[in-house]
């Protein structure tokens, strides 16, 4: 049910709130002070709210109470709260009605409390048909004015006394002039709160009536009469405000009358069409009242015999059944069928549409599929009330558990990847080729042949073509075909239509090495140091690295470093950053051999290269050519909790790695010394030969307290 606030201030609001606890309606009545609580009543389907609220007040108000709808019955004159109130509800996307202040009188109900005939109603003289304009009948005379303030300024020339009936709120206007505040009989009604604002501007008791309205024409000329009235002002506050039979009772007495504005109010809807709109709001309400069910279904490759039994059903059981045009044609159904598989085509039928609905897709729902996005967006809707549903989802059979089966290739084991409409090239390029250099088998989903060009193309071009491809083109489609190519015979091809592959490498029962530990002698090596073996694997043992670090390796040397972290994760950024261009060059030709693309060769000494890199969270310095305080200040100054890791063979540059504790805002200091002895072969013996030891030195920075 629609969560119904009714910003009540006038008797249409009062009526408006009774008819809707006639039909069951639920909502919440919100009036400014005391004295409009006392006028209403809660019951089972309203509930009161008292106190003024500005926009502030009103979002968290509206937020705590799950508000779908607005409705402003507030007083003409209440601009500030119908300001605020659209205000928030544009912000907030809810419903806002305004009633108009008028539009009780062309719905009026008999005693019975049916509706009146239109035909009675417009025969029926609900008001009297005085000619209001300035020209005098007597003494009897109307006057505009744009403000109270202009009113004021006229009210000094006259004479005789003055009932004021426009409210407590602009009685202060009215009070500046002795003249005139002495003259003023002040009509409010019988509240705490107007009483005490009289009484705080001073106003005698004999100057008050404190009553509640609505007042007849009798009891206005009475009142006249009685305090001898020869000015009334009031508000243009339309029929229900009573402002005609004010107007009637000072023509009778030949009296002035000053209005304050034109009896326009806010325009807004008829009290007739307000309540046609929540009776919408009712019927659709019950439409939708029982619980429908969305079903997200994946569909395999699209065949009828490859769905499952539990598919079939829900498709057949439908209402609705989403999907793309060759889903849909592939099926012998008579339900109301929608050739969408986008969500800004799909979501406006399932808003408008009551009944359970299928939405198809190719494949299955869990792998690379536009379930995942929809899903999302329908079940948020649920969780907003805007769809009345339980929300289920039944797999299909994906392509690549298809062509595992027409083949007989495992998938368990390979790198899975969807190229499958994908945008970046240069990123559709590295993903591929990342994927293909470091995993014996591969699996990509793609699309159209000029994808099969492609990645011919690039693994001829990365030295790659010994690898085989194994191709299921439209699969489970009649023309289905099943082939092994060359990268150079994937080149050539010509027929369009899906495509999905598997990539072996020649080696593809080769166990391919995930830890650290790369022997030494499989490195590119030129006259460039190299951290060693051991050593690299302790060293990055202390980084306590992550799957997504953006590491500097700085002193990269031969890459070595560099090369072990990027094969730990793809998500792993290394800056491999070399001062010298032989090394520069080793570093390149390490990073295409192990197919690293997550590697970036940066040349230049630390600190001044890393200045534009992205933020780093972790760092290796294998050399410092002297300036090792200078980098560490430049690290810690891009990221005060970074993690790093530097490695001393001589005394003076471990000298300067303790001094760091005490120089700089670290945590964690830690040292240790790695001293690695090898066997080495001699003749028929077998040596140990001790190499330098290494001092690996990690802290990690800290912010200051």
């Amino acid at each position: 049910m629609s969560n119904i606030v009714l910003f009540a201030g006038t008797t249409e609001g009062r009526k408006l709130s009774e008819w809707l606890s006639s039909k069951k309606m639920e909502h919440i009545i919100c009036v400014a002070t005391k004295y409009g609580e006392q006028v209403l009543e809660e019951n089972t389907f309203s509930k009161i709210h008292t106190g003024r609220m500005d926009e502030s007040d009103m979002e968290t108000f509206f937020k705590a109470n799950h508000t779908d709808i607005v409705v402003d019955a507030t007083h003409p004159y209440a601009d500030l709260v119908t300001k605020n109130l659209k205000s928030v509800t544009q912000k907030m996307n809810i419903e806002y009605l305004r009633l108009d202040r008028d539009s009780l009188s062309n719905d009026v109900e008999n005693k019975t409390g049916k509706e009146a005939d239109s035909t009675e109603l417009n025969n029926k003289d609900l008001y009297s048909k005085v000619s209001y304009n300035t020209e005098s009948y007597n003494d009897f005379e109307i006057r505009y004015f744009p403000d109270n303030a202009e009113c004021e300024k006229t009210l000094k020339n006259t004479e005789g006394n003055i009932l004021l009936t426009t409210g407590s709120k602009e009685l202060s206007n009215y009070c500046i002039t002795k003249s005139v505040k002495d003259r003023l009989t002040v009509r409010v009604i019988p509240s705490i709160e107007s009483l005490k604002i009289c009484t705080d501007l001073d106003i005698k008791g004999k100057q008050i009536i404190a009553m509640q309205g609505p007042f007849s024409m009798e009891m206005n000329l009475a009142l006249i009469n009685q305090y001898g009235i020869k000015v009334l002002v009031t508000k243009a506050s339309g029929s229900t405000g009573g402002f005609e039979d004010k107007l009637d009772a000072a023509k009778l007495a030949g009296i002035k009358v000053f209005v304050i504005g034109r009896c326009e109010g806010k325009k807004g809807l008829s009290f007739a069409e307000v309540k046609e709109l929540l009776k919408n709001k009712i019927k659709s309400e019950q439409i939708n009242k029982q619980k429908r069910t969305i079903t997200l279904v994946g569909c395999g490759m699209g065949q009828r015999g490859e769905m499952s039994g539990k598919a079939l059903k829900v498709i057949e059981n439908a209402d609705i059944v989403f999907g793309a045009k060759r889903l849909l044609d592939g099926l012998d159904i008579k339900n109301e069928k929608y050739p969408y598989y986008l969500a800004e085509d799909i979501v406006p039928v399932l808003e408008r549409h009551s009944g359970d609905a299928a939405i198809l897709f190719s494949g299955d729902t869990g792998f690379y599929s536009g379930c995942k996005k929809l899903y999302k967006i329908i079940t948020d809707l649920v969780e907003q009330k805007k769809i009345n549903a339980e929300v289920k989802i039944i797999p299909g059979i994906s392509s690549v558990s298809n062509l595992s089966a027409l083949t007989g290739i495992s998938w368990d084991d390979a790198k899975i990847i969807s190229l499958h409409g994908a945008g970046n090239v240069d990123e559709w390029k590295k993903m591929f080729l990342t994927a293909v250099k470091n995993n014996k088998k591969c699996f990509a989903l793609l699309s159209g042949v000029k994808d099969m060009n492609s990645i011919g193309k690039i693994l001829v071009e990365e030295g790659l073509s010994e690898v085989s491809i194994v191709a299921g083109y439209q699969m489970s489609c009649e023309n289905q075909k099943l082939v092994r190519l060359t990268p150079k015979e994937c080149m050539k091809l010509k027929s369009e239509g899906l495509y999905s592959i598997f990539v072996l490498s020649q080696g593809e029962d080769e166990i391919i090495k995930i830890t650290t530990g790369i022997k030494d002698e499989e490195f590119i090596r030129g006259i460039v140091p190299m951290t060693k073996e051991e050593v690299r694997t302790v060293s990055i043992s202390k980084m306590n690295l992550l799957k997504d670090s953006v590491v500097y390796d700085i002193g990269s040397g031969t890459g070595s470093v560099a090369v072990e972290i990027a094969r730990l994760s793809e998500d792993i950024k290394v800056f491999a950053i070399e001062k010298k261009s032989e090394g520069i060059e080793l570093i390149e030709k390490n990073k295409s051999k192990f197919g690293l693309d997550n590697i970036e060769v940066i040349e230049g000494m630390a600190p001044e290269a890393m200045e534009d890199l992205p933020i780093p969270s972790h760092a290796f310095i294998g050399g410092s050519s002297g300036n090792m305080s200078d980098i560490v200040k430049s690290l810690i100054a891009k990221n005060p909790e970074i993690r790093i890791v530097a490695n001393a063979v001589s005394l003076e540059t471990l000298k300067e790695l303790m001094m760091l504790e005490n120089e700089f805002t670290v945590s964690d200091f830690d040292v240790v010394n790695v001293s690695i002895t090898k066997t080495e072969k001699l003749g028929n013996y077998h040596m140990m030969r001790a190499q330098n030891p290494v001092y690996i030195c990690s802290f990690k920075g800290r912010k200051e307290d």
